[in-house]
């Protein structure tokens, strides 16, 4: 069975940072490009970011120059890490696997974890 665990979570402040972590079990890692999403209270799920199986690397608009997304593949592990906080980054986040590309299209991943909650203060 296939298994994705977020991490890291929890509140900060505006401008601070935090990291999130995935930790993916049941699937060979390396295999699968690598996303987070996040979902606010009322708003859809949307994209956030992602990465291949051999580090390429794509972002929402919202984030980009504040999030970076990484991997391990020898860890079966991906990344979030997120600096310069602001309130509207709030939201459940959430790790998914997509067996092929480092897709934004929600519906193309395979494998979601249960997510994190990030809350960020004014």
């Amino acid at each position: 069975q296939v298994q994705l665990v977020e991490s890291g979570g929890g509140l900060a402040q505006a401008g601070g940072s935090l990291r999130l972590s995935c930790a993916a079990s049941g699937l060979t890692f390396s295999r699968f490009a690598m996303g987070w999403f996040r979902q606010a209270p009322g708003k859809e799920r949307e994209f956030v970011a992602a990465i291949s199986g051999s580090g390429s690397t794509r972002y929402a608009d919202s984030v980009k120059g504040r999030f970076t997304i990484s991997r391990d593949n020898a860890k079966s592990t991906v990344y979030l890490q997120m600096n310069s906080l602001k309130p509207e980054d709030t939201a459940v986040y959430y790790c998914a696997a997509n067996l092929a590309f480092p897709t934004a299209t929600m519906t193309e991943y395979d494998y979601w974890g249960q997510g994190t909650q990030v809350t960020v203060s004014s």
